[in-house]
C-alpha cells in the first residue's frame, strides 16, 4: 500500500494538473456511482490527507484511496493510456489535461461538508496543515500494552505511515516490534524522527530512509530478511504482525533493535 509521501504527491500532481479548472467529462466506472455526472463544475482543490484523496469540486469531494494496486496518471488531451483501460475506475477530463485513476481502492463521491464521514476518524497527517507531534504522541501513549509496531500503523492515532516508514522507524529507534508502546522511553522522539524521514522523502520519486539512493541501498530492514544489517551485520528477521485485522509484514534485526 503507497505511503503517505506518495499519496502526497500524487495528490500534489493532480492539484496542478485540475484545480482552477472546469471539469469537461466525467466518468465514474463503479457501480455506485456509474450516473454521477460533474461536468461544467470547476475543480477546486486536490488534497491528501494521511493515505486519502479528496477532490473537491464545486459542493462535492471526490473521495478515492489507492489502497495496494492504485494509482492516478495524468495525460494531455488524446495521450495514449500507460494501462490498460478495463483497469480504469475513474476517468476526469479538462480541455487541457485527463485524470485517470486506474485500480482504485475506493471511489466515492460525497457532499463536501460530509468529508469528516470518510476521513474524520483520522490522526494528525504526517506532511498535512493539521500536523501535531503532542496530539500523535498522546494518541500513541493511551494503548500501553499496544506493540509499537501496530500502534504506529493505526491510522487513527498518525495518518500517513505505512509498512515501510513504520519497519524503518523501529529500526532507527533501536525498537523491536512488538516491544509494548508503554516500555518505549521517548515517543516524542520516536516519532519526530519518523516525521523527518516523510518530510525528507515528500519529493523524491526514489525513497531513501538510509540517505542512499543507489537501488538496493536504500532501506535499513523493509524487505531485507535474511541478509545482513547494514550497521552490525546479523542477518534481518521477518514475521507478520497483527494491525486491526490485518497482518503485515514485520522486518528487524535482533541486535540493534530490542
Amino acid at each position: 500500500m503507497p505511503e503517505g509521501d506518495t499519496v502526497w504527491r500524487t495528490a500534489a500532481h493532480l492539484h496542478a494538473a485540475l484545480a482552477g479548472n472546469t471539469l469537461t467529462r466525467t466518468d465514474f466506472r463503479v457501480p455506485d456511482f456509474a450516473t454521477a455526472d460533474l461536468s461544467g463544475q470547476r475543480v477546486d482543490e486536490v488534497v491528501a490527507r494521511g493515505k486519502h484523496i479528496l477532490m473537491r469540486v464545486g459542493g462535492h469531494t471526490i473521495h478515492t484511496h489507492l489502497k495496494m494496486e492504485g494509482a492516478w496518471h495524468v495525460y494531455s488531451s488524446g495521450q495514449r493510456w500507460r494501462r490498460p483501460a478495463f483497469e480504469a475506475r475513474l476517468v476526469l477530463e479538462t480541455a487541457a489535461a485527463q485524470a485517470v485513476g486506474f485500480s482504485l481502492g475506493v471511489v466515492a463521491l460525497l457532499d463536501r461538508d460530509d468529508e469528516a464521514s470518510v476521513v474524520g476518524h483520522l490522526g494528525p497527517d504526517v506532511l498535512g496543515p493539521d500536523w501535531d507531534l503532542e496530539e500523535t504522541v498522546s494518541r500513541i501513549a493511551s494503548q500501553p500494552g499496544t506493540p509499537i509496531f501496530s500502534a504506529l500503523h493505526d491510522q487513527r492515532n498518525v495518518a500517513g505511515f505505512g509498512n515501510v516508514y513504520v519497519n524503518e522507524i523501529c529500526f532507527v529507534g533501536g525498537l523491536l516490534p512488538l516491544r509494548p508502546v508503554g516500555d518505549v522511553a521517548d515517543l516524542r522522539r520516536l516519532v519526530g524522527r519518523g516525521r523527518q524521514m516523510m518530510v525528507s522523502n515528500r519529493d523524491r520519486v526514489e525513497r531513501t530512509m538510509t540517505g542512499n539512493t543507489r537501488k538496493g541501498q536504500m532501506h535499513w530492514v523493509f524487505s531485507r530478511d535474511g541478509r545482513p544489517c547494514r550497521r552490525c551485520g546479523t542477518a534481518i528477521l521477518n514475521d507478520q504482525i497483527g494491525v486491526a485485522l490485518r497482518r503485515r509484514n514485520a522486518f528487524w534485526c535482533p541486535h540493534c533493535q530490542r
